[in-house]
């Protein structure tokens, strides 16, 4: 499982020109679901997005999670992120779960970070989704439950 984690002032995804998510100060996390993954990196990447120290504390240092400053997190699938451009023009994205399957996960992700008190919102999967942001810093983390940079 891949994640693009975002620190924002606000971020909101728009589907037909309606909201169906939205968050004040807090993460945007970007979720790609790999073909094999399973329960065991849903849990990984919520710990890691839950856990993540990147706002600051008094001091100035990144030195507080989400849950501690009090924010959300806006999660949005995109299965892009399993994207394989290595070879050619065009990505590849045979890695990719199958929609049923990612969309558990994913979900299952959001379940996760919920149950440790931080509130979620969601994109709306499988749509052609505008997603804004504010990215506060910037602050950009990439994580892979499987693989280390």
């Amino acid at each position: 499982m891949r994640a693009v984690i975002q620190r924002v002032r606000r971020g909101r995804v728009v589907v037909d020109s309606e909201t169906v998510g939205e968050v004040g100060h807090g993460l945007v996390a970007l979720i790609g679901v790999a073909e094999d993954d399973t329960l065991q990196d849903a849990r990984y990447i919520a710990e890691k997005i839950a856990g993540l120290r990147i706002f600051e504390d008094r001091d100035g240092k990144m030195n507080l999670s989400v849950k501690e400053i009090g924010g959300g997190v806006l999660a949005v699938s995109q299965f892009t992120l399993l994207g394989d451009a290595r070879k050619g023009r065009r990505p590849s994205f045979s890695g990719a779960a199958a929609p049923e399957r990612a969309e558990a996960l994913y979900l299952q992700v959001a379940d996760l970070l919920e149950e440790q008190g931080i509130p979620v919102a969601l994109g709306r999967f499988r749509a052609h989704m505008q997603v804004e942001l504010l990215n506060d810093g910037p602050v950009t983390i990439l994580l892979d439950s499987r693989r280390l940079f």
